[in-house]
């Protein structure tokens, strides 16, 4: 008999890869997927998932998805909103997750994807980060905090279990399925806000405005069909429980992302976005994605030779071919 692996918000951008390598792994039967919109598995060429609507909000719904699971893997998860909102989806719905994959009479394995962000955004961070460093997050971002928090709850709730505990903190998670990185940038954003009729009107504009500063840190991105073959590996039990980074080989900055985005960047010495962050810390009422400003302040870098040697996962792309991937779907 193979593994029935149950899985969290499998129609999310890390989701839909990490079904489609669970499908193809001859050690897994059937997977069992629950998340809130409405999907047909038959529309990918699905054999082996089941899906459901649900939400992890409601515990009876998450019991009756882990019940007969021998895996449980926690997906969904709120990138963009406000605080509120996301905390009280991924604390809350995280929680009830975890509870119930204890509970589980069947249950045997869980994998969560945390994120290189719960390691939170800190000078004394050392360089490049490993999975020994205190995931403490940074109390000023919304998901940095979130994402430590998350991992105190789930050492809180599995620790003297009977189970086996696998943590993928993977960096930026980008490519043709993931355009989050795309979505974000400002000149994507600025054309979001204009009226349709005017888009073509201002696209001339793109590449001369100076629209994002750079301080030159170094940044990694993973593909999400590597986070979902890193998925794969530890539903069916590669390598040892625990904690494991995931980055594409090599690194990028945010001027390369910028250019390969549409938008420009302007090289700004990193002294003036510490100190820009600074003065954001110190302001009441901040936007949610205002927040996201933060992750430029210091070089978040990390090491992951365990994944690769104790994992077994070999990341496909390295973080320029990802960007390269995300830049050539966005043309299309």
């Amino acid at each position: 008999m193979g593994l029935t692996v149950a899985v969290t918000g499998p129609t999310g951008e890390i989701g839909m890869s990490a079904i489609a390598a669970l499908e193809a792994h001859p050690d897994v039967e059937r997977v069992n997927g629950m998340a809130r919109r409405p999907f047909d598995p038959a529309d990918n060429g699905w054999t082996k998932t089941r899906y459901r609507q649900g939400d992890i909000l409601d515990r009876s719904a998450v019991d009756a998805l882990v019940a007969d699971a021998d895996v449980v893997v926690h997906l969904a998860y709120l990138i963009m909103g406000s605080r509120e909102e996301s905390r009280r989806i991924n604390l809350e719905g995280t929680r009830n997750v975890f509870e119930a994959t204890v509970a589980a009479d069947r249950a045997r394995r869980l994998v969560y994807t945390s994120s290189v962000a719960a390691y939170g955004y800190h000078r004394d961070n050392p360089t490049p980060l490993t999975e020994d460093v205190a995931a403490r997050g940074s109390t000023e971002h919304y998901y940095s905090a979130q994402k430590a928090e998350c991992e105190t709850v789930l050492h809180e709730v599995t620790d003297g279990a009977d189970l086996e505990v696998y943590v993928l903190r993977p960096c930026i998670v980008a490519g043709p399925k993931a355009p989050a990185l795309m979505n974000s940038m400002p000149w994507q954003q600025v054309l979001e806000l204009m009226p349709a009729a005017l888009r073509p009107a201002v696209a001339g504009l793109q590449g001369v405005l100076p629209l994002m500063p750079d301080p030159g840190h170094p940044l990694q991105l993973v593909h999400h069909d590597d986070v979902a073959q890193a998925i794969a590996l530890c539903a069916v039990g590669a390598g040892e429980p625990g904690a494991y980074n995931l980055a594409g080989d090599g690194v990028v900055t945010l001027g390369d992302v910028a250019k390969a985005t549409g938008t420009r960047s302007v090289r700004v010495p990193a002294a003036v976005v510490t100190a820009a962050t600074t003065v954001l810390k110190s302001l009441p009422l901040v936007p949610a994605a205002a927040e996201w400003v933060h992750i430029a302040r210091t070089s978040v870098v990390m090491d992951t030779s365990r994944a690769k040697g104790t994992l077994g996962w070999r990341p496909e792309y390295t973080s320029e071919e990802t960007l390269a991937s995300l830049a050539a779907a966005a043309a299309t």
